[in-house]
Parts: structure tokens; C-alpha cells; sequence
């Protein structure tokens, strides 16, 4: 992941965009390119969004992870312990014996 990262900075910074790139901007543009990945689904099945604009939402995609790890980079953040953190969170709201192959909210188990 940290090579990944790198590869990010390293493209952002030959290009002078790092003034852009504070959190707050980052924050929204990665909700904007997530956005433009929905649209590919858009009045469209999910097999057909994929099979009518799999490249696209290759894209979309990327752009989604790229800011999602530029902002991890600025906030100085550990991507191993926030997704840990998270997963530990979400097995105590959502126990398997009470979870297990529903897709009701947490606070309605």
C-alpha cells in the first residue's frame, strides 16, 4: 500500500497540485468521483451497468481509492488500523448469529 502511495504523491507532486490537495478538498472530491462512479448504475441493472461501462467504472474507481489515499496521506492516517478499527467496529453492531444473511441496520437487529 505504501508503494501505491508513493506512486500518488509522486504524480501528484510533479504536477504542483499538492496546494490543491488539503483535506477538505480532498473530502470532496472524493465524494464528487464517487458520484460518477454511481452514474454508471444509473436506470440500469447492476449486469448491465458492469457490462455497458466496466471501463468507466474502472475509472471511477480508481479516482475513488486515489483520493481516498491522498487523504489517508494528509491526515497522517494508518490505512491497516482505521480499516481494522472499523471492521472490529461493525463485528460488535453486527453479531453473526444476528446479522448473518440479512440486510437489516444494525439498530433494528
Amino acid at each position: 500500500m505504501k508503494e501505491l502511495i508513493s506512486k500518488i504523491i509522486e504524480f501528484r507532486n510533479e504536477r504542483d497540485w499538492k496546494q490543491f490537495h488539503n483535506s477538505k478538498d480532498l473530502a470532496i472530491s472524493l465524494s464528487l468521483e464517487a458520484s460518477e462512479l454511481l452514474e454508471n448504475f444509473q436506470w440500469r441493472t447492476s449486469e448491465e451497468a458492469v457490462k455497458e461501462n466496466i471501463e468507466n467504472i474502472k475509472d471511477e474507481l480508481a479516482d475513488v481509492l486515489i483520493y481516498s489515499l491522498l487523504l489517508v496521506n494528509d491526515l497522517e492516517l494508518d490505512i491497516d488500523d482505521i480499516v481494522n478499527r472499523k471492521i472490529d467496529k461493525n463485528k460488535r453492531k453486527y453479531p453473526v448469529n444476528k446479522a448473518y444473511g440479512v440486510k437489516t441496520k444494525y439498530t433494528d437487529l
